[in-house]
């Protein structure tokens, strides 16, 4: 048994808007069996826009029922039924809040008839109500009322049930296929050909724009858990409503993956993407000698004149990754900018520094530590390659920075032999280098990595 729903609100976030009518048509495959139609006080002022698309004024509902006074006629009327709408989640997210905001639970099993339309009669323009319902030759009365809303849905569901001859409605249902989670537009043989394997996802809309980038380990995986959470807000379902494709490069390593996201990102200015839409590396590791000739690291904010050796997006970020160094070489807290002392600083006295803070550690030995520190920092003026995983087993990836430049990735076959940066050259796509790019780099290799490192 199906109810069939039909609702008209105050906007588009079930959050923060409430439901002005409502209409349910209790529908057992054949024929409607009962109906409930009602408008509904929603104790908050109807936008003019609002009353402009559906016709439903302040006025006309000053004397409607609230929800809370008909929540037991729906309660009564969905209980054990299957809801089914056209873009279910709209209508199902505002219901299963107006009954929580009067402390009741709400839960139903849910047909969404746009998904059902794509599966069952493929190739049609369009899947709105409106046109879909004119190419079925399905007449709507009163459009963008409830009522005249949910008969037309009433005759277009009848006429999937009629011509599921895969039992798709059926498997819709099984709680393992997750169909009702799935975006209203996209084509669940798409969801259900990408690989589980690390690669870069790309959300299309209806015109193939990539409205979306992400980076996966399984890509599979990842793409599934956009569908599923909070679908309330009115900007996921924006994101959901556009997806109208989703297409993927497959990276072989969690670094290419992470490469390849940034480049596309920067290069497509996905609508639903906000990082690496703009640079934001506050904070970086800067050198420089103090008048007594101790070459000194410190942490501060990003400068344009000089070059920081390293940056960050955060300062509890830069400090603890400096932190970590002044441990490993031994190097004096109080001239790295970590302590604060008038005299020797806290470590000297546990002996953890060599005593550069009161000139115990004299300059020659202590400024060759801190050069080595500086050394392993990361890829300034370097020029490497990182060798990792390829997409298949029988090729590794290459990731090639040329004198701290970053110059691109590529993939080269097992069997290849190369020693050298301009052979390298050959195996690469080129992309262009940029903050997010050397942030990714200087992470990547801050981390202990299975990756091999090959210097020039």
């Amino acid at each position: 048994m199906y109810a069939i729903v039909d609702i008209e609100t105050t906007g588009g976030n079930a959050a923060r808007n409430r439901i002005i009518e409502i209409a349910i048509f209790i529908f057992d495959g054949e024929n409607v069996i009962d109906e409930f139609q009602t408008l509904i006080n929603p104790e908050r002022y109807i936008p003019p826009y609002i009353s402009a698309f559906t016709g439903i004024s302040n006025e006309m509902v000053i004397d409607a029922p609230t929800f809370e006074e008909v929540a037991d006629r729906l309660e009564e009327l969905m209980d054990g039924k299957i809801f089914v709408a056209h873009n279910v989640n709209f209508d199902y997210s505002f219901i299963k809040k107006e009954f929580q905001s009067i402390g009741r639970t709400f839960r139903n099993k849910k047909l969404c008839t746009v998904r059902l339309g794509r599966a069952i009669i493929p190739g049609m323009p369009s899947y709105g109500l409106g046109s879909f319902c004119d190419e079925l030759g399905i007449p709507i009365y009163h459009r963008h009322r409830a009522g005249g809303d949910a008969a037309a849905t009433v005759k277009l569901f009848a006429k999937l049930v009629e011509r599921d001859h895969d039992n798709f409605i059926e498997y819709s249902l099984k709680r393992s296929s997750k169909e009702a989670l799935m975006p209203p537009n996209l084509d669940r043989d798409k969801y259900e050909d990408l690989p589980e394997a690390i690669g870069v996802y790309f959300f299309h809309d209806e015109k193939g724009q990539i409205v979306y980038v992400g980076k996966a380990k399984n890509i599979k995986d990842r793409v599934g858990s956009h569908f599923a959470g909070n679908t309330n807000t009115r900007t996921k379902r924006m994101f959901l409503n556009s997806i109208h494709d989703v297409s993927y490069e497959l990276c072989g390593n969690e670094l290419v993956a992470l490469l390849f996201e940034s480049h596309q990102i920067k290069q497509h200015w996905p609508k639903f993407n906000r990082s690496q839409k703009r640079v934001d590396f506050n904070y970086g590791i800067y050198s420089y000698e103090d008048r007594n000739g101790y070459l000194r690291l410190s942490v501060s904010r990003m400068n344009p004149v000089e070059h920081a050796l390293l940056t960050f997006k955060h300062l509890t970020e830069a400090r603890s990754y400096l932190a970590k160094k002044v441990r490993e070489f031994k190097l004096c807290p109080k001239l790295s900018g970590l302590q604060k002392a008038p005299r020797e600083c806290y470590d000297y006295k546990i002996e953890a520094c060599a005593g550069a803070c009161c000139g115990e550690d004299d300059v020659e030995s202590y400024n060759a530590k801190c050069q080595q520190a500086i050394d392993e920092f990361g890829q300034a003026g370097k020029s490497f390659a990182i060798v990792g995983e390829g997409r298949i087993e029988e090729e590794s990836s290459i990731v090639l920075v040329e004198n701290g430049n970053y110059l691109g990735f590529g993939y080269l076959h097992n069997d290849i032999q190369v020693d050298s940066p301009e052979d390298f050259k050959d195996y690469i796509n080129t992309f262009p280098d940029n903050p997010d790019i050397q942030y990714i780099l200087e992470g990547y290799l801050r981390k202990n990595i299975r990756d091999k490192v090959l210097s020039f």
